[in-house]
């Protein structure tokens, strides 16, 4: 099958909604990326937010305020503590807690008979992301993950032509990305603590960018990897953003990777060549590229991951003999609708029923065992076998 490109058919369009039930909302940890998810909230005409909780006191009454927002219930020191309120009757939460807290709130979520939308990434480790999943089955709840990029529709591009069979088989992928200089410790160090964090460039960013060629070519299982992770740049008191920003004791903090790098095996004969920084001396790692038996995908990369692709992508094949080349130019979304508006809107229709889980963690789960594998690889000095028990 060949692959066309379609610049009518490629956009998308918001779907009447219908307002008639309101689904009940809350908000398990007000930083952040929380202001994303409400403002997003805010526009749906079927949703009601009637709760919200931080561990820091007196966060969560502050940000709602700060909207608007009247009647919102905050008087509680946690989120098992929401979850307990019987009267909230929530029918769903968005998780946006730092990445330690993800397994513990989505866990005590679901098993509280309500729908998550959970923050990317996924989890720490594995194995917790596979807790996540045994609660998930065991309650019959929905658990979406966090992946907005997936949305643009220049991604979904990515995956059409996959799909086509234009490229052939596929069997060598190059992806990652990063920032030159972009550890986000300006003001606060959520990010770079272990205790908080657990993970630093790798699940920040590295999540997406995997993703991007994961859900482009059907999310095969990984089989093993070889990594390497560092942290040269966020352990320097010298960084610039500390010195800008007069906090050169982050440095003595700072317990993630700014850094990592990966050889994976993926089911079906597949490499994946990946790396990702928050910190390098260099613009970009390079574009992604997806080889195949009859093309390749170059897929430009940006200068800071934004969601979407740094530019027209380029189809390179053979054609009568002659090596030929073909532009995909850069779609334009005409929706009126956010990559989180879409998030959002994607998550509430699966609430109702109306569409399947967005981002399910049955394809997730491999991209976290292979953010984990790298860590583990790089901890162990050699490759390693990536196991995922059924669920």
């Amino acid at each position: 099958m060949a692959f066309n490109y379609d610049p009518n058919s490629a956009g998308n369009t918001q779907a009447s909604v219908d307002s008639a039930k309101k689904l009940r909302i809350g908000i398990i940890g007000t930083g952040g990326i929380a202001n994303s998810h409400i403002k997003s909230y805010i526009k749906m005409p079927d949703v009601e937010i009637v709760a919200g909780c931080d561990l820091v006191p007196g966060r969560a009454k502050a940000f709602f305020e700060k909207y608007e927002l009247k009647g919102v219930k905050t008087d509680y020191k946690d989120h098992t503590e929401m979850l307990a309120d019987e009267s909230l009757k929530l029918d769903a939460v968005s998780i946006c807690t730092y990445n330690r807290q993800h397994a513990n709130c989505t866990i005590a979520a679901l098993k509280a008979g309500i729908h998550v939308l959970l923050e990317k990434p996924m989890s720490v480790t594995t194995e917790e992301a596979i807790e996540m999943m045994r609660a998930e089955k065991e309650t019959g709840k929905i658990l979406s993950i966090g992946f907005q990029p997936r949305l643009d529709d220049n991604m979904k591009m990515i995956k059409k032509i996959v799909e086509s069979g234009e490229l052939g088989k596929i069997y060598y992928i190059q992806t990652g990305g990063g920032r030159r200089r972009g550890i986000p410790a300006a003001n606060k160090t959520s990010f770079i603590m272990d205790e908080t964090a657990g993970i630093g460039a790798l699940g920040d960013i590295g999540c997406y960018s995997l993703d991007m060629v994961l859900n482009a070519i059907g999310y095969p299982k990984p089989l093993r990897v070889t990594g390497y992770k560092s942290a040269y740049f966020g352990t320097d008191p010298n960084y610039c953003t500390y010195q800008e920003n007069n906090h050169p004791e982050y440095a003595k903090l700072f317990g993630v990777d700014d850094f990592a790098a990966a050889f994976v095996r993926l089911e079906g004969d597949i490499i994946l060549d990946f790396r990702i920084a928050w910190a390098m001396n260099i613009d970009t790692p390079g574009d992604t590229i997806i080889l195949g038996t009859k093309g390749g995908l170059r897929i430009p990369s940006t200068n800071c991951w934004n969601g979407s692709v740094g530019g027209p992508m380029t189809i390179y094949s053979e054609s009568c003999g002659q090596q030929v080349s073909k532009v995909i130019p850069i779609i334009k979304d005409n929706s009126g609708m956010t990559l989180f508006d879409k998030k959002i809107r994607s998550f509430l229709d699966a609430c109702k029923g109306l569409a399947p889980v967005p981002v399910p963690t049955s394809q997730i789960i491999y991209n976290q065992a292979i953010i984990d594998g790298i860590a583990k690889s790089s901890e162990l000095g050699r490759e390693i076998e990536i196991v995922i028990p059924e669920i």
